[in-house]
Parts: C-alpha cells; structure tokens; sequence
C-alpha cells in the first residue's frame, strides 16, 4: 500500500523496517508522550508480523513516511475504527525531517481516512503537557471535546477537514 503525496508518501510498515521503528520509537526525546516500547529489534519484526494480519484484515494500517527518494523520515499510523470514526497516532517523525513533514503526513492521513476508508470523523487523543502537537490539530481545525488527567481527547469531522484542506492546499 502506497499513498502518494506532493514530497512524501506513506507506505506500508514492511519487516524490514524494523529497525528503523524500534530505532525512533525507543528515542526518548521523541517519545515521550508515546506509549513506550520495550524488547529488542526482533521483538519488533514479532510485533509487525502480526500488525500485517491487522492490515489484511483492514483493522489498522501503520505507514512509514517516506521522501520521494525514499528516505525514511518517520512514522504514523491508523487504527481504532469505531462506526463513522477513525484515530490516527503513533506519530513520529525524525530530526533532520523537512519542516513540511508533518503538514504533508497529516493531511494525507485524513484524506486516506475520509477518502479512501470512506469515514466521516477522526477521533484521537494528546497527552497532557505536548503542547506543539495539542496546537498543530488545533490549527488543523480539531476540537477538544474532553480530557482525563492524562489526555485530551480530539475530534475532526470531514466538513472542518475540507476547510483546513484549503488553508493548507499547497501541500497537496
């Protein structure tokens, strides 16, 4: 699986990525409000073995973002249908990534959940205290619609994407 961007594409996690993933997800400075990941490069290849029995089944899809000349600058991914509604996480993308990474990967997420998996909301959460990502979806144009002690909880519906798609059609 290939989505194709302006700059970057997203592809499917394959076993061989598996460095490259354990790699940024065991950086602390880039997750540190990410779940943590523990074990080796091989518990990692285990992992992705089965996430790929979830992406044939269409339950999850985890992508690498990646340069036009396929250089890996980082991570994302889509999960936790729930009727009209997707989330979308696991975001990380690399130091030395073109500033235009996040932008790029993010806008194609939401065209990927509402164009090609035909949803109509995207539903996701921030930790507490990553005030740089709270204030991207934000300007995206999500909403805070609750909060635990640890998270706020966000929502998109696909009427706000297609404003922010405006605002941020360059990128496409």
């Amino acid at each position: 699986m290939l989505i194709c961007g302006k700059n970057i594409n997203l592809r499917a996690v394959e076993l061989e990525d598996a460095e490259f993933i354990f790699a940024l997800r065991t950086n602390q400075d880039k997750t540190k409000y990410l779940s943590k990941v523990t074990g080796t490069i091989e518990d990692q290849r285990t992992w992705i073995k089965s996430y790929k029995v979830k992406e044939l089944n269409k339950e999850e899809f985890y992508f690498v973002i990646e340069s036009k000349v396929k250089e890996k600058l980082g991570l994302v991914r889509v999960y936790d249908f729930i009727d009209s509604s997707f989330s979308w996480g696991s975001w990380i993308i690399k130091d030395g990534a073109p500033t235009s990474t996040a932008i790029e990967s993010a806008l194609q997420i939401y065209e990927f959940g509402f164009y090609k998996l035909n949803f109509k909301r995207s539903h996701f959460d921030v930790t507490k205290g990553n005030d740089k990502v709270l204030s991207f979806h934000k300007k995206f144009g999500a909403v805070v619609i609750d909060e635990t002690p640890q998270n706020y909880m966000l929502n998109i519906d696909e009427t706000q994407y297609i404003k922010t798609k405006q605002k941020y059609k360059r990128y496409l």
